[in-house]
Formats: C-alpha cells, sequence, structure tokens
C-alpha cells in the first residue's frame, strides 16, 4: 500500500467555520475523503494545523506553527512515503507574516526543497510532490477573521495564489492542483470551509493522485 502525508494548517486540520464550533469529523475531512476515494490502495497521514504557515514563525501561539521548520521530523517519522501533498499558505497572507501570494508560493517551493533534500541517503524512495493552491478568502462579517488577515485586500491576493503556485510547480515538475475549482470559503468567517466543501478537496484531487502514483 502506497502511503501520502498530507501537509497542511486548519483546512487540513478539519475546522469549523462557525466561531466555537466543533472540528469537523474525521469523515469529512479532506485526506479522509481523498483516500476513501482512492479505495484502499493508499494510506493518508493527515497532519494539519491551524495557523501553520510555509516558513515564517508565529510567535502568538502556543504550537511551533513554521512548516518549514517542522517538516523534517514529520518527513523522518512518517518515511517511506510515495508522495507529499502541501495545501499552505493562506496564514502566510496575513499581514505580519509574507502578505503576498507570490511570497507563500515561494514558501510552498522550499517545502519542496525540503522534501527532496531530506531523501538523499542511498536507497531512500524520494516521494512525488503535488503543491495545492488554497480555495480562496471571501468577505465575511466575522468579526476578527478578515481583520486578523489585513482586511478586504487580502481577498484578491488569495485569488492570485493559484497563478503562482502553478508556476512554481512547474518549475520543480510537481503536481498542482487548485482547490477553490472544487471547494469555496463559509462565508461565517470567510476562510474555513463547511464539511461539504472540506470534502470535495480529498474528492477532487484523487483523479491527479491517481495519475501521478499510477494506480
Amino acid at each position: 500500500m502506497k502511503t501520502i502525508l498530507a501537509f497542511g494548517d486548519s483546512l487540513t486540520f478539519g475546522a469549523n467555520p462557525i466561531p466555537g464550533g466543533p472540528r469537523h469529523a474525521y469523515e469529512n475531512r479532506w485526506p479522509t475523503a481523498l483516500e476513501k476515494a482512492l479505495e484502499g490502495k493508499v494510506r493518508v497521514i493527515a497532519e494539519g494545523l491551524g495557523g501553520r504557515t510555509t516558513i515564517h514563525d508565529d510567535w502568538g501561539t502556543g504550537a511551533d506553527r513554521n512548516g518549514a521548520r517542522v517538516l523534517p521530523t514529520l518527513l523522518e517519522s512518517h518515511a517511506p512515503l510515495d508522495m507529499v501533498i502541501i495545501m499552505l499558505g493562506t496564514n502566510d497572507l496575513k499581514p505580519f507574516l509574507g502578505r503576498t501570494a507570490q511570497e507563500a508560493a515561494n514558501g510552498v517551493r522550499r517545502l519542496v526543497q525540503i522534501v527532496r533534500g531530506h531523501f538523499i541517503r542511498p536507497g531512500d524512495l524520494v516521494p512525488d510532490i503535488i503543491m495545492v493552491s488554497p480555495p480562496h478568502i471571501i468577505f465575511s462579517d466575522h468579526p476578527e477573521m478578515l481583520p486578523h488577515f489585513g482586511g478586504r485586500a487580502v481577498i484578491a491576493e488569495s485569488e492570485e495564489m493559484a497563478r503562482w503556485y502553478k508556476l512554481r510547480a512547474d518549475e520543480y515538475g510537481c503536481g498542482f492542483f487548485d482547490a477553490a475549482t472544487v471547494a469555496k470559503a463559509d462565508p461565517a468567517d470567510g476562510v474555513h470551509l463547511n464539511p461539504e466543501n472540506t470534502r470535495k478537496i480529498g474528492e477532487g484531487l484523487a483523479p491527479l493522485v491517481r495519475e501521478r502514483l499510477g494506480l
């Protein structure tokens, strides 16, 4: 059986867009939906953490949110891996972090370099990589979420992510998937997804994963 590491933030964790709402049920998280769509041929390991960035430190949180720093440990603990799917970058758009779609894509590029540089020992299996550009941020009446991301300007910036991610994926020979083609943020907070849209990401990824893994 092949193994995939799904490396992401709150959208991979299954965060509820309703303030104070419970985490989405296991079956509604996109890594689970992907595993189900692949009909038992692949095990998908979900590594999602709310607030996780590609390469930035966020000292206002109680856990290490810097994806570049924690990724080598996860690669080591879950090896061997056939594929790593990276869906990060939304948190990079916050004004006290990277702010732009281009910088988020550059952060994902660094994660690709980390994955490939980690598996350099003789006999190592170098996993395939898919870059996933996250769903767009949308307007919301939530009193804190949009201001936390810098206001309305972040909406347009989030809509640029797919273009930059596709460019970086092509440069590095990675797979690319635009999650905004299948999933939309919930207006409850403008960032997170309801269960249906969370599942759609896993279901939408399945054909590309099958192709790249030769299933």
